[in-house]
């Protein structure tokens, strides 16, 4: 490593989300200990008052029934301080009459945006647009970053909880672009066999219309 280079941390899935204690437009937060038993979805986004971060947040707003129905809350962050997430926060309800429910961190020291890795030097100074999908248990599942000129699509992020919550209650695995796959539409993947006795029951199942297969190491079925 080079004598100037800079250590950056990323997170790693399957490992417990780093923890931290923050103020936020809602109060203080102690991450994840707080939501014990929840999933969570912590974004990050530039700065306050840009366009593309108000259409964000909007969006976000407009699907938050969505996500408590799947147990799950959502928290913003940027490293802007709170009273500016507050007056933002006012300006997209007084422009657009939407009220912003969830919590946004200001993390105005940057020291959550550093333990997550947030901040990418050669997209500038401020949070790129980072998403952390944190399971109930307070493990780190999914991680997404974009670039600060490209919006999110908050329906595939949607769509990326329940899928990892469909994996987990199921015991399987999800295709590209489940639920509206190109080989087998909304069913779900069987892990592959790692057994010559599973093999055989799988080739049985299949014989029997209770699965269905391409061949015994890609078999899928209906919920």
């Amino acid at each position: 490593m080079e004598e100037n280079e800079v250590i950056r941390n990323i997170p790693v899935l399957g490992e417990k989300a780093p923890s931290f204690e923050v103020q936020t437009t809602k109060g203080k937060v102690k991450f994840p200990d707080d939501y014990k038993g929840k999933w969570v979805i912590l974004f990050s986004h530039p700065a306050d008052f840009t366009p593309v971060c108000t259409t964000e947040f909007v969006a976000f707003q407009k699907r938050y029934e969505e996500f408590k129905k799947l147990n799950t809350e959502l928290i913003g962050l940027s490293i802007d301080q709170v009273f500016s997430h507050i007056k933002w926060k006012e300006w997209i309800k007084e422009k657009f009459n939407v009220e912003i429910e969830f919590p946004i961190i200001a993390d105005d020291l940057g020291r959550v945006a550093n333990l997550y890795g947030m901040i990418h030097p050669k997209k500038g100074t401020n949070t790129v647009r980072a998403v952390f999908i944190v399971d109930h248990e307070g493990i780190l599942r999914a991680m997404l970053y974009y670039p600060q000129e490209v919006g999110r699509n908050i329906d595939e992020i949607l769509r990326l909880l329940k899928a990892l919550q469909t994996a987990d209650k199921y015991d399987v695995a999800l295709p590209a672009n489940w639920p509206s796959n190109e080989l087998i539409n909304d069913h779900v993947i069987i892990p592959p066999a790692d057994n010559d006795k599973t093999v055989k029951e799988r080739i049985e199942k299949a014989r029997t219309g209770e699965i269905e297969c391409f061949d015994w190491w890609f078999c899928h079925k209906k919920l």
